[in-house]
């Protein structure tokens, strides 16, 4: 079991160095596969559907849950869960390997806090490059109305 920086702990997936999703939250589900591969496909239930809720995991802290929920609400149901489907590998554990990686992936880059942008004034040097390059613009424009009204 791996997240995204590859390690993993008996107890769960790590998300962030506070943050951990225990195993007992996550609901796997072994599917059988769809498209091409013959009857292997038909047979074995190597997709894996993972579902994680939200609202009543005890991984996050309010504001923790409240930013996963804005950040990810789109890609949340109604009762609050986060599904991953992932079949891309012919093995279980590989796709449910995979799910997590997912789900990790997912979550520490719905908790990055961005940085708020601080307002600032423009440099006089750019103020005055501006201007320049507008009186050039509106001189060479004027020079070809001139031209063309003889």
């Amino acid at each position: 079991m791996t997240n995204q920086d590859g390690s993993a702990t008996p107890e769960g997936i790590n998300i962030t160095p506070h943050v951990t999703i225990p195993y007992a939250e996550l609901e796997m589900t072994a599917i059988t596969g769809s498209g091409p591969g013959g009857q292997n496909v038909n047979r074995s239930a190597t997709r894996i559907a993972m579902r994680w809720n939200v609202r009543s995991s005890r991984a996050l802290d309010d504001a923790q849950r409240a930013r996963v929920m804005r950040v990810l609400g789109s890609r949340l149901d109604s009762e609050g869960n986060i599904r991953i489907v992932a079949g891309e590998h012919r093995s279980q554990l590989q796709n449910r390997a995979e799910a997590m990686a997912r789900l990790s992936q997912l979550v520490a880059r719905a908790l990055v806090v961005q940085k708020t942008r601080k307002a600032t004034k423009p440099t006089r040097g750019s103020i005055e490059r501006r201007l320049t390059e507008k009186k050039q613009r509106s001189s060479t424009k004027r020079d070809r109305r001139s031209s063309h009204d003889d």
